[in-house]
């Protein structure tokens, strides 16, 4: 009788990927900074290791394959069919940059971008379904998609995952049983650079946090300020990797 494979609903974020041209020194900073221990990944991804929490994977780290590729995080979206989300991907005017491909018997994968070239991923657990988003310090807590184009961002989402895309105060969110999982927003402080998916960890005072981060050769890109999330902080990682982080105690 086939293993029971169980995955996130649909649509949910599942987890989130940085890719960088210093794994070494990645590991030392987000270990440090968020609390992390480290295990080998998929040999099909090259150097790449899962982050954990608990002993639970929360995040993967690896090193891009492609020269000059930004330094970068990238969400994942739950699927129940990789081959079919990126044929919908495509048809929906986005593009499909790796895969889909079989990460041995974790799942199976696609990068893809969106119509304004935000880069995402699709993912089909099967031994490792992912991870849902909460409050858990160290942990990833909230993605957002900042966009040009918030209304077009909207309209491919829905298509490609197949989930209610609600209007908010400040945008758009993605919903998954009703309950906001992601969110879409007019990106006013992309100041040239590309429209992006902002992957968020969960602090425990994110004022230390940003300081921390400093300590550790990273940079505070925005500082400490109230979201309607909660306090929330823009940082870089010493290659320039961006994320946030959102207290949530």
């Amino acid at each position: 009788m086939p293993a029971l494979t169980i995955r996130l609903a649909q649509g949910t974020p599942c987890w989130v990927s940085l890719m960088t041209d210093d794994l070494p020194g990645a590991r030392e900073f987000y270990g440090d900074l968020l609390g992390w221990t480290f295990s080998p990944g998929p040999g099909q991804l090259g150097d790449y290791v899962r982050a954990r929490l608990g002993g639970e994977p929360v995040a993967g780290l690896g090193v891009s394959s492609v020269a000059g590729f930004p330094v970068q995080w990238t969400t994942y979206f739950a699927v129940d069919d990789a081959d079919r989300s990126a044929q919908l991907v495509r048809e929906c005017g986005g593009t499909v940059a790796v895969g889909p491909l079989q990460a041995e018997r974790a799942g199976r994968l696609a990068i893809a971008a969106d119509v304004s070239g935000a880069v995402f991923g699709l993912w089909q657990g099967e031994e490792h379904p992912g991870r849902e988003a909460g409050p858990q310090p160290g942990g990833p807590a909230w993605a957002e998609l900042l966009t040009p184009d918030a209304d077009g961002a909207a309209v491919f989402y829905r298509s490609v995952l197949g989930v209610p895309v609600a209007e908010t105060g400040g945008g758009a969110a993605l919903l998954v049983d009703g309950r906001p999982v992601a969110g879409v927003r007019r990106g006013a402080e992309l100041r040239g650079h590309p429209p992006r998916w902002r992957t968020h960890f969960a602090v425990a005072d994110v004022d230390l946090t940003a300081r921390r981060a400093v300590e550790l050769g990273g940079r505070v890109l925005v500082g400490p300020q109230p979201t309607p999330r909660g306090p929330a902080a823009r940082l870089a990682d010493p290659r320039g990797g961006h994320f946030s982080v959102l207290q949530t105690g």
